[in-house]
């Protein structure tokens, strides 16, 4: 994820940045929401016939704001897991992000083929692991632990939402992931975050300037 050309660095961040969209699958549209695994996989509550289908797709994200904006499409294979079996803690992930579902199947799927801002990549160049997962959840637990007000104004400055009871549930090296109550929203590192310093050094530096800078 850190050496990457640029074109598939803008596509995995702008995949990382909406993980909400619609799923195709045969002939159907349906709404849906994802989450990345460790691997680079994508991760969701499907229904029985998705699992079904042989001609899959994600469309991230649902609804662009104008005819302009990019969609993310990935051409997918589904293949399912269970809850309580040893991928289980994928359908935890995805609760962290979204809450709870409404279908009580979970598929994790990997990407065969992907067409973002003109450019065509194969399935396993966007599938790139997450090297911050081992420290991930520490930093998460430190940062919710101190409290949701310099979260909330990050999340206010740095992407123009206000949000309610927000909570770092993501990090990796194009940034960070915080879940309100309403939605997720991705804060973008300015450059790839190297190692685990650098992200503490960068999601401190976004605490400490959102407290400066920030409405009491």
């Amino acid at each position: 994820m850190l050496e990457l050309p640029e074109e598939l660095r803008r596509a995995l961040s702008f995949m990382r940045g909406h993980l909400s969209g619609l799923i195709r699958f045969d002939t159907e549209y349906l709404p849906i929401k994802v989450v990345f695994a460790e691997d680079g996989r994508l991760v969701a509550p499907v229904m029985e016939s998705m699992l079904m289908s042989a001609d899959c797709a994600i469309y991230l994200p649902e609804e662009p704001e104008d005819n302009d904006d990019e969609i993310a499409q990935v051409m997918v294979t589904l293949q399912r897991f269970e809850e309580n079996g040893p991928e289980g803690g994928l359908a935890d992930r995805w609760r962290i992000y979204h809450g709870e579902p409404e279908d009580v199947r979970w598929a994790v799927m990997t990407a065969d083929f992907c067409k973002f801002g003109g450019f065509a990549f194969d399935g396993e160049a966007v599938m790139q692991p997450n090297p911050f997962a081992s420290f991930e959840p520490a930093i998460c637990r430190e940062v919710n632990a101190d409290g949701e007000e310099g979260l909330r104004r990050v999340v206010l400055t740095e992407a123009e939402i206000e949000m309610e009871s927000p909570r770092l549930v993501g990090v990796d090296p194009l940034g960070i992931d915080v879940r309100g109550r309403f939605q997720v929203a991705r804060i973008s590192a300015p450059s790839p975050l190297t190692e685990e310093t650098a992200a503490r050094n960068w999601i401190g530096s976004l605490l400490e300037g959102s407290d400066r800078t920030g409405p009491s």
